[in-house]
């Protein structure tokens, strides 16, 4: 795969694929044609699985740079719920900023008059640190920035030249322009490229890794064959995170080295997708199980269809919350409040707190429900570069 400048490229190329790696995207695009078509017919449970999923996507991202959320809190971030908080202001912060900066791209998703450039990019920074100005949030940084590992206490990479910054960027955006018009690169490919190449430059003071994350989810985004809280990996990047830093270490060398081969980088971000889409999988099959189980449930309990939001919520572990609950449902206040009293009166959600905070979790029978729907859709995730050719697996395109 090779793409042509009218100048010598001083960015990292986009390594040249081989057979395998093919199969490994066609795998990738296999689970992505399954989910379409999964998630492509009304479902009730589909509001809430989206949530849940850029929750984690979210997560994720914030975990690898130390700021580290409850899954319950992300929802409430997303939410704007600051009654459900857990987490301390400064981490509330940094996680706020970053779901800024996300949903802005999810509205560019389907822009028409979509542009990337570097104010675009220097914008969604600002979006992401503009709660901390003395982070120069959306300007470029002007000085030599290293990265840190303090348990080694030792320096593992040199950006390069603040000086080379802008000319940098500006390379990147063309080879980023050129991906994405070429219909013979995968979207996971160009993808891979920009988070690696904003990652490498660091441009910017602080929150270069969020904003290389950022920058490949809006990628993904902008293909439009899901929506990115279905084609991000950064909940995946945030459970590997040692991984993570091991790959972009081999490929920098602890410096600014853009002639370094790319495609150790490539391949870790296919098996990725790859496993982030197995797991994808798995949770939608059990989603559409538990909702159809919690239906019944709610039906035999005498409780309205509506409940089955709140159960639902409940059977995963997590907190249930008024204001969520009415959101989803469109309830006004009051319906709302009682419909969960009667759940708990009921024994199948149990109340926490006092009044102001109260929230409710899942009983021990919701938790045994989803249990049984996760025990029997929950397969084994594997690595995609570890499995048999495709032609020596069986016919289902699933694995």
């Amino acid at each position: 795969m090779i793409f042509a400048f009218d100048h010598e490229v001083m960015i990292y190329a986009v390594p040249t694929l081989d057979d395998r790696d093919r199969e490994v995207i066609e795998g990738i695009e296999q689970y992505r044609s399954q989910l379409r078509h999964f998630i492509g017919r009304p479902r009730r449970w589909q509001g809430l699985i989206r949530r849940n999923l850029r929750a984690r996507a979210m997560r994720g991202s914030n975990s690898i740079e130390g700021y580290d959320v409850s899954l319950d809190d992300a929802l409430a971030i997303l939410e704007d719920d600051e009654e459900a908080l857990t987490a301390d202001q400064r981490t509330v912060l940094e996680v706020t900023g970053y779901r800024n900066a996300m949903t802005y791209v999810q509205q560019l998703a389907d822009d028409p008059d979509f542009s990337l450039d570097q104010s675009l990019l220097r914008g969604l920074h600002f979006m992401m640190l503009g709660h901390d100005l003395d982070k120069s949030p959306g300007s470029y940084r002007r000085g030599a920035v290293y990265v840190r590992d303090d348990e080694a206490e030792e320096i593992v990479y040199e950006g390069p030249d603040a000086d080379l910054v802008p000319s940098l960027m500006r390379e990147l955006v063309e080879q980023l322009e050129a991906l994405l018009s070429d219909p013979g690169c995968p979207i996971f490919v160009a993808a891979a490229m920009a988070h690696l190449n904003l990652v490498m430059i660091h441009p910017f003071r602080d929150g270069n890794g969020r904003m290389a994350r950022c920058l490949q989810t809006l990628m993904l985004s902008r293909n439009q064959v899901l929506g990115q809280e279905f084609s991000s990996i950064e909940e995946w990047l945030g459970r590997n995170t040692f991984d993570y830093y091991e790959v972009l270490a081999k490929t920098g060398q602890g410096k600014w080295n853009p002639g370094n081969d790319a495609t150790a980088w490539l391949r870790f971000n296919l098996m990725a997708h790859h496993m982030q889409a197995q797991t994808v999988w798995h949770r939608v099959q059990e989603a559409d199980e538990l909702w159809m189980k919690l239906e019944a449930l709610a039906t035999d309990r005498g409780f309205p269809d509506r409940s089955v939001q709140a159960l639902y919520t409940g059977a995963l572990g997590l907190r249930v919350r008024r204001i969520a609950y009415e959101e989803a449902t469109g309830l006004e206040y009051a319906t709302a409040g009682r419909d969960l009293r009667n759940l708990a009166s009921a024994g199948l959600l149990l109340a926490k707190g006092e009044t102001r905070g109260r929230y409710y979790m899942g009983s021990a029978e919701l938790r045994e429900i989803y249990g049984e729907v996760r025990a029997a859709h929950r397969g084994q995730i594997v690595d995609p570069y570890k499995t048999p050719p495709l032609d020596d697996q069986a016919d289902d395109p699933l694995f």
